[in-house]
């Protein structure tokens, strides 16, 4: 009898629509609860980065105060409606493997931030390439470093890997140190290429900084978002086995 209660009770309080974050992978952590925001705020470095003093202070408040109205939580999955400030966590990360999933729409176009750089990229696979702009080819998929120089490694995809809309698309992405490898939907499409600073192409990249979702001209969902740390020696041993 205490069993069934328990089971009415939790019946009770949550709600039908709601699913709960599955759980992470040994040796991952969750980032995302499936539940609210907690853990993450909002913030495009873009729109920032050359105000300072009080300018600067009061846009890094505003986005923060303007999140909530471009994300929310949708039965276990974080949906932004395409405009607003970036999904930023209020952790920061080094050597890390990431997994997440997302759902994306036709002509919108994202991006995942790593250490706060951009980016490994996000596309409508379906856009052709342009003679006007040759380096910007959605066709060749996503998972590129786009914000890399183009045609440097990485920078486009080795293989296209997207699956058509509606259905989603899982990637694995592992930094170490400057050194991006990104798997899509199991696919390997960027294998130990240097990630360059986009703030400054002069240094590498910052030894930590947040994950960010960008957010860029269309509905994307995201969900499952699990990391884990790579230890020092960990790092050294899959740096040695790359060489």
């Amino acid at each position: 009898m205490q069993t069934i209660r328990l089971g009415l009770f939790l019946f009770l309080v949550i709600p039908a629509a709601t699913v709960l974050a599955a759980d992470p992978p040994s040796g991952f952590r969750t980032l995302f609860n499936g539940v609210d925001l907690t853990g993450w705020y909002g913030l495009n470095p873009h729109a920032v980065g050359k105000l300072e003093g009080d300018a600067l202070a009061a846009n890094l408040k505003k986005q923060r105060d303007e999140f909530a109205d471009h994300w929310k939580v949708e039965s276990g999955v974080l949906v932004n409606n395409g405009t607003g400030p970036y999904a930023t966590t209020t952790e920061e990360f080094g050597d890390i493997e990431l997994l997440i999933e997302y759902k994306t729409v036709p002509k919108a176009d994202s991006g995942i931030y790593l250490r706060g750089s951009p980016q490994v990229q996000i596309w409508d696979i379906n856009q052709p390439s342009l003679p006007s702009n040759p380096d910007r080819n959605p066709n060749k998929g996503s998972g590129g470093l786009f914000n890399n120089t183009p045609r440097t490694p990485g920078r486009d995809p080795l293989v296209v890997a997207d699956k058509p809309f509606g259905e989603w698309n899982a990637f694995r992405i592992r930094q170490i140190g400057s050194r991006t490898w990104v798997w899509l939907n199991e696919k390997l499409v960027v294998d130990n290429a240097v990630m360059e600073n986009f703030w400054d192409r002069s240094q590498p990249l910052p030894s930590k900084g947040p994950i960010m979702l960008q957010t860029h001209g269309g509905e994307i969902r995201w969900r499952n978002i699990f990391v884990r740390n790579i230890e020092a020696d960990e790092a050294a041993k899959i740096n040695s086995e790359s060489k």
